[in-house]
């Protein structure tokens, strides 16, 4: 196989993630677009998007790459079983991950725009939107993330290949709709919205 070979290869394998990528980056701002009610009503919010948006990549991108390499060495099979613990320990450790790394962003965005003097939400509804849109998004991010790698091993596709874009495009589209969710649900708990 030459170099050519391999690079037309890859290329097809990931353009229709990646042109998904783009789509879902799109539907992302126009639901972004959307949410001006809820920027306004939650000062420093938008300071918190691009972090959690990243967030989610980082996590749930680093998950794919653990079941992917676990896949190519063979320590799991391509297929979920609960009793699977390798499995499991990593989707759980992602979970968390997701939602502490989302609580930090919001500490640390609260702390920075209050240093700065910018006007912010209390403490409480910052963190409460970003561990509600923390644990919505990953609840979905591992899902997808496990049934994508698996499915695209067993047709036999390179889960290195495709899991960047599909996390991408997941975290982005389903980050965006429930960070929308997590604010009108937060600020309906405390009496704001």
């Amino acid at each position: 196989m030459t170099v050519r070979d391999v690079a037309v290869e890859a290329y097809k394998e990931a353009l229709p993630a990646l042109a998904a990528s783009l789509v879902g980056g799109l539907i992302a701002g126009v639901v972004l677009g959307g949410m001006r009610a809820e920027l306004r009503a939650v000062p420093g919010l938008l300071v918190l998007v691009p972090a959690l948006l990243a967030t989610r990549g980082n996590v749930y991108g680093s998950l794919g790459a653990r079941i992917a390499t676990a896949l190519h060495q063979g320590l799991i099979e391509p297929r979920v079983t609960g009793g699977d613990e390798r499995l499991r320990a990593a989707a759980t450790a992602a979970l968390a991950n997701g939602v502490l790394t989302s609580t930090f962003a919001a500490v640390v965005a609260f702390f920075l725009l209050t240093f700065l003097g910018s006007r912010v939400a209390p403490l409480p509804i910052l963190v409460g939107v970003a561990i509600v849109a923390g644990l919505l998004s990953g609840i979905v991010l591992t899902v997808v993330v496990v049934s994508v790698v698996f499915a695209g091993y067993r047709r036999g596709r390179n889960p290195d290949t495709i899991v960047g874009p599909v996390v991408t495009t997941t975290g982005d589209v389903f980050g965006v709709l429930f960070l929308l969710i997590a604010v009108r649900t937060v600020l309906a708990v405390a009496g704001v919205f």
